[in-house]
């Protein structure tokens, strides 16, 4: 049985044929309880927020401070944000006032500490880069050096999660 897999729809055919097998074998699972046996233990916006601050201080101590980190409900995997990062300016009196903020889905309150790990420093790679390119990867890469093999486990999580259900508990 084939199982459309929107998470790793960029990745090549070999791939995706490799997780759709582990997917009918129910082997999926047990691959990443194998690789990440524990979730993290950050499960308040205080507990995240200090987080969030390590990494940002450790590597963008010279950029723009952050209003506020917190996990967000309102954000699901389906619009394809895994966390947001804002940046909302506003009119005050004859200032312009600006704030830049740093949200993480919810569902990953839930998570092996690496994938919020890579969630965290591609939102804080958006205080210096804008777009998803070159420069933004570079900086991601800098930051947490095995990015993108941690982006494309997390998709496999996310594809465990949607289709098959809970890797912790459940």
């Amino acid at each position: 049985m084939t199982t459309p897999l929107k998470y790793l729809s960029a990745y090549s055919p070999e791939i995706k044929d490799k997780i759709q097998i582990m997917l009918n074998e129910n082997a999926l699972k047990t691959f990443l309880l194998n690789k990440y046996p524990t979730p993290h233990t950050i499960y308040n916006d205080k507990a995240l927020r200090e987080y969030v601050m390590n990494i940002k201080n450790q590597y963008l101590k010279k950029s723009n401070p952050l209003s506020q980190v917190k996990y967000d409900d309102k954000i699901h995997v389906i619009n394809h944000a895994l966390g947001l990062h804002t940046y909302v300016s506003r009119v005050q009196g004859s200032k312009l006032k600006s704030k830049n903020e740093l949200r993480v889905g919810s569902m990953f309150k839930v998570a092996p500490e690496p994938f919020l790990q890579m969630i965290v420093v591609h939102e804080l790679a958006h205080l210096k880069e804008k777009n998803h390119d070159k420069p933004f990867y570079k900086l991601c890469e800098h930051m947490l050096p095995d990015y993108h093999q941690l982006e494309f486990e997390l998709r496999v999580y996310l594809t465990q999660l949607e289709l098959k259900g809970p890797v912790y508990g459940g």
